[in-house]
C-alpha cells in the first residue's frame, strides 16, 4: 500500500500527452500487481494461455506500453530487490491477507457470487519470480529498458529521477516522494474507469502530476520533515504509525515540534520503533547507478514467438501493437540516440 498522504499533497491532472518527450521510471512490481488485479474475466480467473499460465501481466505490458510509446513517453521500469529487514512484517502481513482472499474467492465462486468473487480475486493477486522474469523477458523484446534495484524500487526510480535520467517516478504509491523523487507521476498505467471498492460505481481514472518541491512549499516543511510525517502515519517499515495519528495531526505535530521523535517525546506518543533508523531507510536507501537506459524498435519476431506461440496471444492483435511502437520510434530514432 504504501505511505498515504493522499489528503495532504495536491495532484495536478495531466493529460498523458503532456508527458511526451519525457523519460519516466515506473514501479514494476506496482504496474504488474495493478496488470494482475484489473485484467480479469468476470468471476475474477486472471487471463491464462492454454497450458494455464497467467498472462494478465504480459497483456498489461503489451498494450499500455504500445499506446505510451505511441504518445512519446518513454517507460523504464524498475524491479524490486531485497526488502530491508523493517519491511518483513509488511511482507509477511500482505502475504497473509492474500491467502485469506484466496479462500474466500474459491468459496465465492463456488456459491455463485460472481461479483463478490472478482473483488477477493483481485485482493489474492500474487506476483510470482516466474511472472517477474516473463515481465522482464517481454520488455527486453519490446526494446524497453528495466533496472533491478539493490532494495526498493521506488528509491530507485526517485534517485533516477533526482539524477535527471527520467523526469518523474511513476507508481500509485506516495513513496517516492520521500525517496526525494522531484516529480511523481500516479494512473500512468491504469486508463478508462476503476471500479469503486465495494460498490456498484465508477471513477475517471486520470494521470496525475506531483511536484515534492511544490507539496514542500504548500506544506511549509523539508523533506526531512515530510518522511517524519510519514512515519508518524505509519509506512511499510513500521504499520499503523503512533495509534491515533492520522495524515493532517502528523503533520501538525511536525510543524509544531520540528520532527518526529521531538513530537513523541513532547506530546508522550507511543511509538515502538525508532525514528531515527526509519527515517534513514528513506533518506539513504540503497540505489544503484550501473544501469543503462536505452529504448530500441521492438524484436518483431521475437515478441510474436513468445506471446503468439508460447502463450496464446492473438497475433493480428499483437502486430497492430507492435506496429504502433514501431512507428513512433522510428520517427524519433534520431532524437533518441542523442541522448546517449
Amino acid at each position: 500500500m504504501g505511505v498515504q498522504l493522499g489528503e495532504l499533497v495536491r495532484a495536478e491532472a495531466i493529460e498523458l500527452r503532456a508527458l511526451s518527450g519525457r523519460r519516466v521510471a515506473v514501479d514494476a512490481f506496482n504496474t504488474l500487481y495493478q496488470f494482475l488485479t484489473t485484467i480479469r474475466q468476470r468471476g475474477g480467473e486472471p487471463l491464462r494461455d492454454s497450458k494455464g499460465r497467467i498472462t494478465s501481466h504480459l497483456s498489461g505490458l503489451l498494450y499500455r506500453n504500445s499506446n505510451l510509446i505511441e504518445m512519446g513517453i518513454l517507460p523504464a521500469y524498475v524491479f524490486d530487490g531485497t526488502p530491508p529487514e523493517q519491511k518483513r512484517a509488511t511482507v509477511a502481513e500482505r502475504e497473509e491477507r492474500r491467502s485469506q482472499a484466496q479462500l474466500a474467492w474459491e468459496q465465492a465462486l463456488e456459491e455463485g457470487r460472481l461479483d463478490e468473487a472478482k473483488t477477493k480475486a483481485m485482493q489474492a493477486a500474487r506476483l510470482s519470480e516466474q511472472l517477474i522474469e516473463d515481465a522482464k523477458k517481454l520488455l527486453t523484446l519490446l526494446g524497453i529498458p528495466w533496472v533491478n534495484a539493490p532494495a526498493e524500487g521506488e528509491a530507485q526510480a526517485a534517485h533516477m529521477a533526482a539524477k535527471g535520467d527520467v523526469y518523474a517516478a511513476a507508481s500509485q504509491d506516495y513513496d517516492s516522494l520521500l525517496f526525494g523523487s522531484p516529480r511523481l507521476v500516479r494512473n500512468l498505467t491504469l486508463s478508462g474507469k476503476r471500479k469503486l471498492p465495494g460498490r456498484r460505481e465508477y471513477a475517471e481514472v486520470v494521470p496525475e502530476l506531483i511536484h515534492l518541491d511544490r507539496v514542500l512549499r504548500e506544506l511549509g516543511i523539508t523533506r526531512e520533515q515530510l518522511v517524519d510525517v510519514a512515519i508518524l502515519c505509519g509506512t511499510d517499515y513500521n504499520p499503523g504509525g503512533v495509534p491515533g495519528v492520522g495524515p493532517k495531526k502528523a503533520l501538525a505535530l511536525v510543524k509544531k515540534h520540528g520532527s518526529a521523535d521531538r513530537a513523541i517525546e513532547a506530546e508522550g506518543l507511543k511509538a515502538e520503533f525508532s525514528v531515527e533508523e526509519l527515517r534513514e531507510l528513506f533518506l539513504d536507501h540503497r540505489v544503484t547507478d550501473e544501469y543503462t537506459l536505452r529504448w530500441r524498435p521492438p524484436d518483431r519476431a521475437g515478441v510474436i514467438r513468445f506471446l503468439c506461440d508460447e502463450h496464446d496471444f492473438t497475433q493480428e492483435r499483437v502486430e497492430k501493437a507492435l506496429d504502433k511502437m514501431e512507428k513512433k520510434l522510428s520517427s524519433t530514432q534520431r532524437s533518441l540516440d542523442t541522448w546517449f
